[in-house]
């Protein structure tokens, strides 16, 4: 079988891969271009631990398939530092302990900045609703959800005009 050539854009930046008819955006993220931030935890699309941004809308990068992505841009937790600074959400995790083995993390802040940069004063409820899609075997969610309404919060401040 021949692969297909997929050209992108990954965290801003032009991208180029070749891949079956068949695989997943997220078999390509992690052994094409090494990006392994996103994880596979359930590869039905129920755990949120492979969740990048694909044009601007949160996916299950286990449920795309690689060519799907052809002339879109993909965001991945890689993509949500600056550098070596941290995100606000990203700082607000360690903060307030909202990780305990890792695993789910990624999802987590790619699913808390996405909210974040469509709702940047998010309610409890809306920040329990949006990451409902992720799942966490270790933590609970209170110290995820703090950590996201803090991030909001501190977002909130570096935007308001001195």
């Amino acid at each position: 079988m021949s692969k297909i050539r997929v050209s992108t854009t990954v965290n801003g930046d032009a991208a180029e891969f070749l891949c079956e008819s068949g695989s997943s955006l997220l078999d390509v993220l992690r052994d094409t271009m090494g990006l392994t931030g996103s994880k596979e935890g359930c590869g039905s699309g129920d755990c949120g631990a492979c969740t990048v941004v694909l044009d601007g809308e949160m996916v299950c990068s286990c449920l795309v398939l690689a060519p799907e992505a052809e002339g879109r841009t993909i965001a991945t937790i890689e993509g949500v530092a600056e550098g070596s600074v941290l995100h606000p959400v990203q700082q607000k995790f360690l903060e307030h302990a909202a990780l305990q083995c890792g695993f789910c993390t990624p999802g987590f802040i790619v699913a808390a900045k996405a909210l974040l940069d469509r709702n940047p004063n998010p309610t409890e409820t809306e920040v329990r609703y949006w990451l409902a899609g992720n799942l966490c075997r270790c933590t609970g969610y209170d110290k995820i959800v703090r950590a996201v309404l803090d991030a909001a919060a501190e977002l909130r401040q570096e935007r308001t005009p001195a």
